[in-house]
């Protein structure tokens, strides 16, 4: 059976290629300011030259996407997967030390980061196998199967010490949360999440003079979790589980009274564990004894939950490199260091800041000319854009993203493949979670974990490897149509 042709450039969504170049020239015109010097004569390529080139490779490895059937994205997706978590793995043994990280490899004049490039590989890869036939998250084979793909250039990229590119594989957990991933699997890893930097922050500090490590917050954690079960239950086991909450409410409040207006030093995390283990074993037996799954089930979570608090420092300790552990020390409040760790977001809020309203004007700033700000046309490529365009341009360039992001949840959305869907959720949440991470940790609301901002900042790697996951999607979006006759 023939398959109708389409025109290609005919179906190009021109607006999301609009998006693309805007954002291209809104870098290279940052990067050409941020670089900018009149008192020094360059002998060589200048950074804006160099991205320059880049943008020209780019433009060529869209065009070629853009030819190539897009059918042979889906066939060789196992492939391309398989092929980039090779590389990763002969990253780890052949790349050179760069500051602490083995994730560049170095042919001759150029240094390629394989993590940039199996972002696609995951994304093609994940997106064929949510669509083979028989699929679904609620089967457990499948939803580990998703998870496993995952996580597996995540665990080779954290080995080539390189950690902000590795969590960038975890935003792809939202795609499985489109697909139907049951919304108590993102609470708990969201809870997950909020308990380590909770634990992290207050675990070795004294919460109201005497509220010490995570034993408050323990119990509101435990509240919140039987409560959970809780509006999953009905009659007589949601009367007995509201006495559990009120009670373990009751034990946590006695033992901070004592604490506070007795000689006795009770300790919460003690406090905690007992009542942990008190009432996971209270849950277990009695679900053994209903023969209640649910009630087990709450049992072990409770458990695990409680293992993985006391094993956060441990975590923390091990998995984390001693800049990293400062960096995230230093955003939680636990440390104070503006010249060493925390100079980098302290001289890029001034940047911004002293851009006001309008902006000091293209090639105007003085922060960045002077180089206070390290990795300006990088890392930190936003401040730049702050201090010269102000407020208003910082605004006009966050609204383009978003125009842009929603423009790709729309192309998403309208695919009549799963494939095409899964893929274009994948590029979604890859752009967002890069966008979100790099600017919050500019203005100092994340850790400095080093991840650009896409499209914009100075990297060839990151651009073409941005090109290749975004023009791979138009194209698919652009066959959408064909049809078998």
């Amino acid at each position: 059976m023939p398959k109708r042709k389409v025109h290609i450039y005919k179906n190009i969504d021109w607006q999301t290629n609009l998006f693309y170049v805007l954002l291209l020239l809104v870098g290279w015109l940052n990067i050409y300011s941020a670089d900018y010097n009149p008192e020094i004569v360059n002998e060589g390529l200048t950074k804006a030259d160099l991205q320059l080139i880049w943008i020209g490779v780019s433009a060529l490895s869209a065009f070629v996407i853009l030819t190539i059937d897009s059918e042979v994205y889906q066939i060789f997706a196992y492939l391309i997967y398989a092929l980039f978590i090779v590389i990763l793995i002969a990253t780890i043994f052949l790349a050179p030390d760069i500051k602490g990280s083995h994730s560049w490899l170095v042919l001759g004049p150029i240094r390629i980061q394989p993590a940039e490039f199996a972002k696609f590989a995951t994304a093609l890869a994940l997106a064929k196998l949510m669509s083979s036939y028989d699929f679904t998250l609620e089967k457990p084979r499948c939803l580990w199967k998703s998870i496993g793909m995952i996580l597996l250039p995540v665990v080779l990229i954290i080995l080539q010490r390189e950690m902000g590119s590795a969590l960038v594989f975890l935003s792809l957990i939202l795609v499985l949360y489109r697909e139907g991933l049951p919304h108590v699997v993102m609470l708990i890893g969201l809870l997950f999440v909020v308990l380590f930097v909770f634990v992290l922050r207050f675990g070795d500090m004294q919460i109201a003079d005497t509220l010490g490590s995570w034993g408050l917050f323990g119990a509101l954690i435990l509240v919140l979790l039987i409560g959970l079960v809780v509006l999953s239950l009905k009659g007589w086991q949601k009367i007995i589980l509201r006495y559990v909450l009120g009670g373990i409410t009751l034990i946590f409040l006695l033992v901070f009274v004592l604490n506070k207006w007795t000689s006795l030093e009770i300790k919460y995390t003690i406090t905690a564990l007992a009542v942990t283990l008190i009432l996971g074993l209270s849950s277990f037996v009695y679900g053994l004894l209903r023969q209640n799954k649910g009630l087990i089930l709450v049992s072990l979570f409770l458990w695990t939950m409680s293992a993985y608090c006391y094993s956060v420092d441990y975590i923390f300790d091990n998995m984390l490199e001693y800049h990293q552990q400062t960096r995230v020390k230093v955003l939680l409040g636990l440390e104070n260091d503006p010249m060493g760790v925390g100079y980098n977001v302290n001289q890029s809020k001034i940047a911004i800041g002293s851009g006001g309203f309008f902006g000091k004007g293209f090639l105007e700033g003085t922060q960045t000319k002077l180089n206070y700000v390290p990795e300006q046309v990088t890392d930190f490529i936003f401040c730049n854009i702050g201090e010269e365009f102000g407020f208003v341009g910082s605004v006009a360039v966050l609204l383009l993203y978003l125009f842009f992001l929603f423009r790709l949840v729309t192309l998403a959305e309208r695919q009549i493949s799963t494939f095409n869907r899964v893929y274009g959720y994948c590029v979604v949440s890859i752009f967002l979670f890069h966008i979100l991470v790099n600017i919050g940790m500019v203005i100092g609301l994340m850790p400095v974990i080093g991840i650009p901002l896409p499209l914009i900042s100075y990297g060839g790697s990151s651009l073409l490897a941005f090109t290749i996951l975004l023009f791979i999607f138009i194209k698919l979006d652009a066959s959408r149509s064909e049809r078998m006759f």
